[in-house]
């Protein structure tokens, strides 16, 4: 039997290996590799094709997607199959792969172009996202799609005071740090990545520890494109119209610079639109013969406004906005703005405004997600929203694109480290940015908002977070670090840096390069300045609230928490979940219960929440000696019956004490299912309990009632014997 022709590659990485093969699966991609780590396994293939019709844009397209079947589950939907739109950590992970291999594809490429990481195998602790990263890079170099590669990914840890290579699942458990770092050979080109407050230098090393990390990944990518590599198709950039250049630069510069200089997002919009109609107008004359070359003048204006920009801050350091290079824009806070939320908040940074609110809400409120590695839950949510309005558009609302779920967990990510834990606070956290102005890091915004909401719905937060973005422009060897950059500094600069933490260190970052790197001493530079505005930032959030709400809002859900005995568990429940559904309806509340005997109880109100813990812990009584009780007859035996006189407890009346005067038969006084009125006259070591309806009868007729003595007090030699046992029954013994 024939084999399969492949090209493998093994790739020590720390105490593990990293394995990429091709020539088994999808051979008829442009690319195709398998990526494997201990046993999982990513395949990443890369496709193309010419579009029919003409586009000014990159239509690149990255998907990842994880198929059950990778960790022998089978899905839980009515399906039975990977259907519906992706979840959210398979739209990020797409985004991950996407971010460092956008700007790595030439100019003018207007081929369709789409890359697909499909996991095939999970063996859940080791991740696929940075082997489908890995995978993107490798199916494009050997590929004929024309891609300025490779590149590689890894994932940074840190713990004991040293940085882990590539940590598994069980060691980011314990991890102080949790990045994702990718890069070429030159220099780091996107980091992403959550910390427990560590300082910016260890970030820094981390960063730089985690790229030289990178040459053998690089290596063997190299290596292959050797072996396997197609011919890359050629791409002919668009002819530059050099006397339109010209004319442009001549006719717009001086209007444009005045137009730069207009405070105000909107003022400044309107100046350059007017600047380009009257380009437009004073070339249509020119050029009235050959009206099809003005066609580029958008692009040729957006590089105009981009010289103009960056010679103005090389030059002079000051921004459009006419700041230097390290002021925050003016800072408005406002909390409790919503009189119905939980907490509510409103950030405002310059022309960057953000309505933050906060939902605490039950256990039951928690994200049910179906995972590879299982079923899971989050109890945190953070969710961004980006309406048309905040950027003066009109367009249509569409579910949240990749863009608002990238946000959202960035976001997430720089709050988790400071919520309480579930044990202290188990409510259901949701947090929501609704963005009411954007010109510039909106995400950040959303970081300090969702913290002043947080505060002002009263949850426990360790410590206040803020964050903010940097930054960068480089001419020649010349380096400046801005910091709360505007949306078209974000546009026209070399760099997206995004960091948010407290004061004493960082709890999450994002760094987008779109240049060929940048030297270790300029992050540095940019993470100690982001320090000082994010400290900025905290003296003006804590000078309008300095700490937690000492209580939460009054609509907020009422919480107790009450811990039954395990044995009881089943009483609360019921038969079929009736009692614990009994309870809820009768008092509207929550309850979660597990297996220790730990019961949750949320309800509306402080009224409802007595009442369902009330009935919650009735089902957890103990019986009480010489305590009368209202029971039911369970069950009818010959020498007396069996009464439930609490949930799930029964105890004994014998036929001896159902009644004052001798009792021959016991259906002669009650039958199954009757009502009745008992005493508890002793409790034995082993649990079981003895019962009397004659005491309350003869306490009821003023005699006295027989004393009972305890059966543990009783002498042994007093004790009745075996072939003496049940009661008046009489007869003679057995022999």
């Amino acid at each position: 039997m024939a084999a399969f022709q492949t090209t493998r590659r093994t790739i020590p990485m720390g105490d593990s290996e990293i394995i990429i093969e091709h020539g088994k699966l999808a051979l008829q991609a442009s690319g195709a590799v398998t990526v494997q780590w201990g046993d999982t396994v990513v395949l990443v293939t890369a496709t193309h094709q010419a579009l029919d019709r003409v586009v000014d844009f990159l239509p690149l397209t990255c998907n990842y997607q994880e198929m059950l079947y990778s960790a022998g589950r089978v899905p839980g939907n009515y399906f039975r199959r990977e259907v519906g739109r992706p979840s959210e950590h398979e739209t990020l992970t797409s985004r991950l792969m996407d971010r460092p291999i956008r700007p790595l594809f030439p100019k003018g490429c207007t081929n369709e172009i789409q890359v697909i990481a499909t996991v095939i195998s999970s063996d859940k602790e080791r991740s696929a996202d940075i082997l489908a990263m890995l995978g993107a890079s490798t199916a494009l170099h050997i590929s004929e799609i024309p891609f300025a590669g490779p590149i590689a990914a890894i994932r940074v840890g840190y713990r004991d005071g040293q940085f882990l290579l590539n940590p598994t699942a069980s060691e980011l458990a314990t991890s102080q740090l949790n990045m994702i770092l990718a890069g070429s050979r030159d220099a780091v080109v996107m980091v992403e990545g959550g910390a427990q407050f560590l300082s910016e230098d260890i970030m820094t090393e981390a960063v730089a520890w985690g790229h030289a990390q990178l040459g053998p990944l690089l290596d063997v990518q190299e290596e292959l494109r050797k072996e396997l590599g197609r011919e890359k198709f050629t791409v002919t950039p668009p002819a530059e119209d050099s006397e339109l250049i010209a004319v442009v630069a001549e006719l717009a510069t001086t209007p444009l610079t005045e137009a730069l200089a207009v405070p105000g997002k909107m003022d400044r919009r309107d100046a350059k639109k007017k600047v380009k109609q009257n380009l437009m107008e004073a070339l249509a004359a020119r050029f009235a013969e050959t009206p099809e070359r003005v066609r580029g003048v958008g692009e040729i204006m957006e590089k105009l406004e981009k010289k103009i920009v960056r010679q103005r801050i090389m030059k002079d350091k000051i921004r459009i906005d006419g700041r230097d290079l390290t002021t925050v824009r003016p800072l408005i806070m406002e909390v409790g703005f919503l009189p119905r939320t939980h907490g509510s908040a409103i950030f405002t940074r310059g022309e960057t405004k953000a309505l933050c609110t906060c939902t605490l809400g039950s256990t039951r409120d928690e994200q049910r997600i179906e995972t590879l590695a299982g079923d899971t839950s989050r109890r945190f949510l953070m969710h961004y929203n980006f309406p048309p309005y905040s950027v003066g558009e009109a367009r249509m609302l569409r579910a949240p694109g990749r863009r608002e779920i990238g946000h959202g967990a960035l976001s997430e990510r720089a709050l988790n480290p400071v919520l309480p834990a579930p044990d202290a606070f188990p409510f259901t956290i949701r947090v929501v940015s609704d963005i009411m102005e954007s010109n510039g890091s909106s995400s950040m915004a959303s970081v300090c908002g969702g913290t002043l909401a947080l505060m002002d719905a009263g949850v426990p937060i360790k410590t206040p977070i803020a964050g903010i973005a940097m930054g960068l422009i480089k001419e020649g060897d010349e380096y400046l670090v801005l910091t709360d950059i505007l949306g078209d500094e974000d546009h026209l600069g070399d760099m997206d840096f995004k960091v948010a933490g407290s004061r004493d260190g960082v709890t999450s970052i994002q760094m987008d390069i779109k240049i060929a790197g940048i030297p270790a001493e300029v992050m540095q530079k940019a993470l100690h300045q982001a320090k000082d505005a994010r400290v900025h930032i905290l003296d003006q959030m804590e000078a309008l609230i300095a700490a937690p709400r000492g209580e939460l809002s009054k609509f907020a859900p009422q919480m107790d928490i009450v811990h039954i005995s395990q044995d009881k568990i089943r009483e609360v429940i019921g038969p079929g979940g009736k009692n614990i559904k009994a309870i809820c309806e009768a008092t509207s509340a929550d309850i979660d219960i597990d297996d220790s005997g730990k019961i949750s109880i949320f309800a509306p109100d402080s009224t409802s929440l007595a009442k369902a813990r009330e009935m919650v812990l009735y089902y957890d009584q103990k019986a009480e000696l010489n305590k009368d009780y209202d029971g039911i007859v369970k069950k009818i035996m010959d020498f007396g019956a069996f009464i439930e006189i609490l949930p799930g407890l029964e105890g004994l009346c014998h036929i001896s004490q159902l009644a004052r005067d001798r009792v021959n038969v016991v259906t002669d006084v009650v039958q199954e299912g009757d009502a009745i009125r008992v005493r508890v006259i002793d409790i034995e070591p082993s649990g079981r309990i003895k019962l009397s309806r004659k005491a309350i009868i003869l306490e009821e007729l003023g005699e006295e009632p027989e004393p009972v003595q305890p059966r543990s007090d009783r002498p042994r030699n007093d004790r009745p014997r075996g072939g003496d046992r049940g009661g008046d029954r009489g007869g003679p013994r057995r022999r």
